[in-house]
């Protein structure tokens, strides 16, 4: 049913188990991988009064980080899906909107489902974080898995 699984990651422990997941979930569907990492560009780092963040460092330098970072989370889920005998592309963009970024990488790639995490946060917890899966939800035309992660150990 399901031949190309877009499969977005940010590095975190919690990312890479819903990777793992969405790996084992393509495995057992007969599915393609398509990795992504979505980065917000510099000018998102920009605080409402209009000073950077993180004034130390350049639109340059954080561009190259920000490739560094998404290059190393996207080879981690290639490898996985290599040992797993799964056909696997990655994607590195950048979008102001995580969760746009998502949905535009699910168009652009012909992906037929995102397969992504969910911490689950519900109350009070929920409306402060935000989350980047409820909005991908709430956006896409693209069928959504969403894989319940566990929290990490205290």
């Amino acid at each position: 049913m399901f031949k190309r699984v877009l499969i977005p990651t940010d590095g975190s422990s919690l990312s890479s188990q819903s990777a793992n997941a969405g790996i084992s979930f393509a495995r057992a569907v007969g599915a393609e991988i398509v990795a992504l990492n979505v980065t917000q560009p510099f000018a998102a780092t920009i605080g409402f009064d209009g000073m950077a963040a993180a004034y130390a460092i350049s639109d340059e330098d954080y561009d190259k980080v920000s490739a560094e970072q998404a290059h190393k989370y996207l080879q981690s889920v290639l490898d996985r899906a290599d040992t797993a005998g799964i056909k696997a592309t990655a994607h590195a963009v950048s979008n102001f909107n995580i969760a746009d970024g998502i949905e535009q990488a699910a168009k652009d790639y012909h992906c037929d489902l995102i397969f992504i995490g969910s911490h689950g946060r519900s109350g009070l917890s929920r409306l402060l974080l935000g989350s980047v899966t409820t909005k991908v939800l709430s956006m896409t035309h693209t069928a959504v898995l969403v894989y319940r992660v566990k929290d990490e150990p205290k």
